[in-house]
């Protein structure tokens, strides 16, 4: 399971698994996290092919091609083993932030 490599994702990992549920090449995964992320996110070129690296090496994502993909770039897409991690990321994020909100309703 990828969990043992990569144990859970940084923000911006988080970002480009949920970008990559459509096939897109590296530009494209920028702007759709920056896009995705409100504007709050913006991944260099070099975190990101690091980044589409080890998720490639672990299985998470693959190169595909989309219909609008530019011939000569690199296009990738999230793997079927890629959704369940996201997922399982998901859900954990998901008790973390209820796992607070009680504390943090005390706070106000």
């Amino acid at each position: 399971m990828p969990r043992e490599s990569l144990q859970t994702l940084t923000e911006p990992m988080y970002y480009v698994l949920l970008a990559l549920v459509r096939p897109l090449c590296g530009i494209e995964i920028m702007e759709r996290v920056d896009e995705l992320s409100h504007g709050r996110l913006a991944i260099g070129p070099g975190t990101l092919y690091s980044m589409l690296k080890k998720f490639e090496e672990n299985g998470l994502i693959a190169p595909a091609m989309g219909p609008d993909s530019p011939p000569k770039r690199k296009t990738y897409a999230i793997t079927p083993r890629g959704v369940g991690f996201l997922k399982q990321e998901y859900e954990r994020l998901k008790r973390q932030a209820e796992d607070g909100k009680t504390i943090m309703e005390e706070l106000v």
